[in-house]
C-alpha cells in the first residue's frame, strides 16, 4: 500500500486550507452583497474594497489555473531529449524512448499523439514503466497504442502498481510487441556494441534489494522499475541508468515548491527528472496520463512527458 509522507500530508493540508480560505471568503463577500441588496441597501461597496479586489484577483487566478490544468496542460506533451556518453560503447549509439503512466481511460487523451511523436523520433528501443490502464474498457485502446509503436531493437516493459493492485487478471501487454521483464536482463546488440535492458515488476517500496542481481560492469545497463523507491538500494549493482515513473511529477505542482504529492517513500527527493545517485543516473518520468477519478483530472506545471535517451560513445 502506498501512503503519503508527513510532509506531503502537511503540504496538501495547507494547500487545501488556502484554496478553501480564498473561496470561502469570496462566498461570504457575495453573501453580504446579496443580503445588502435584499435589505434595499447599495451593497456594491462590499465587493470593491481593496481587500475584496485582491481576493477577487486570487479567486480569478485560481479559476484560470484550474481551466488551464484541466483543458490545456494534460494534452501538452513535452519531449525531453538527453544525451549520455559512456566509455562502455565503442562505435554504436542507442536511442531509447521511455513512456510511463499512460493511464488509458474511457476517453482518449494522449495516445494518438504519443504514437505519432515516438515513431517520428526513430527510437532503437522503447521502454514502458507501468500504470497503463485506468479502466478495463480502455484495454483495446491501450493495446492498439502500444502495438503501433515502432522500435527495431525491441520494446520492453515492466508492470506498475495499477497492474498489480487492479488488473492482476489482465495481461495488458499481450499482443503489443512489448516484452515484459521480470528480474531478467536482455542484451541488445547494434553493430559490435551492446547494452543490457533489465527490469522488475512492481513490488512494495520496502522490498529487499536482493531481488535485483548485480549486472556486468563492462556493459551499459538500463534498469526499469515503476517507482524511484529502489534507487538507493540498487545504485551500486552495475546499473548505469534507472528509468521509472509513478510520481507524475506530482501532477499538480506549485511554483518554487514543486510536487505536493509523489506517492514515493522518498517524498519530494526524487519527484521528477534527472538525479545522480552514486554511479547510477536516475530518471523519473512524469508520465502521459492522469490518475483515475476521484483523483484530480488536471495537470499543473507537470506536463505529460516522453523521455528520449541517446546513449553514445564518448567521442560522439
Amino acid at each position: 500500500m502506498i501512503t503519503l509522507s508527513p510532509r506531503e500530508i502537511l503540504s496538501l493540508f495547507l494547500f487545501l486550507l488556502v484554496v478553501l480560505g480564498i473561496y470561502g471568503l469570496e462566498a461570504l463577500l457575495f453573501a453580504r452583497f446579496a443580503l445588502s441588496r435584499v435589505r434595499g441597501r447599495l451593497g456594491r461597496k462590499v465587493l470593491l474594497t481593496k481587500q475584496a479586489v485582491v481576493l477577487h484577483v486570487f479567486a480569478g487566478m485560481g479559476i484560470l489555473c484550474l481551466l488551464y490544468g484541466r483543458f490545456i496542460e494534460p494534452y501538452w506533451v513535452d519531449v525531453h531529449v538527453m544525451t549520455l556518453r559512456t566509455p562502455k560503447l565503442r562505435n554504436a549509439g542507442f536511442r531509447i524512448v521511455q513512456i510511463s503512466d499512460l493511464h488509458c481511460d474511457d476517453v482518449a487523451r494522449n495516445e494518438e499523439k504519443a504514437v505519432r511523436i515516438i515513431n517520428s523520433l526513430k527510437p532503437d528501443i522503447i521502454v514502458a514503466t507501468g500504470d497503463y490502464l485506468n479502466r478495463a474498457s480502455a484495454l483495446p485502446r491501450l493495446k492498439q497504442t502500444l502495438s503501433r509503436l515502432e522500435a527495431p531493437l525491441g520494446k520492453f516493459a515492466v508492470t506498475g502498481n495499477f497492474e498489480v493492485h487492479h488488473w492482476l487478471g489482465l495481461d495488458v501487454l499481450a499482443g503489443t510487441g512489448f516484452q515484459r521483464l521480470e528480474r531478467r536482463a536482455v542484451v541488445v546488440m547494434k553493430d559490435d556494441d551492446s547494452i543490457g535492458i533489465s527490469g522488475m515488476g512492481f513490488v512494495r517500496s520496502d522490498a529487499p534489494a536482493k531481488l535485483v542481481e548485480a549486472l556486468p560492469d563492462d556493459r551499459f545497463n538500463v534498469f526499469l522499475f515503476h517507482t524511484p523507491d529502489l534507487i538507493e538500494d540498487v545504485s551500486g549493482l552495475g546499473i548505469d541508468l534507472y528509468l521509472c515513473g509513478h510520481t507524475h511529477g506530482g501532477q499538480v505542482t506549485l511554483p518554487l515548491y514543486g510536487a505536493l504529492i509523489t506517492f514515493s517513500k522518498f517524498g519530494k527527493k526524487y519527484e521528477s527528472g534527472w538525479h545522480q545517485v552514486g554511479e547510477t543516473t536516475l530518471y523519473v518520468n512524469r508520465g502521459l496520463g492522469l490518475e483515475p477519478r476521484p483523483g484530480p483530472q488536471v495537470r499543473f506545471l507537470a506536463q505529460p512527458e516522453i523521455a528520449v535517451f541517446d546513449i553514445v560513445p564518448p567521442q560522439r
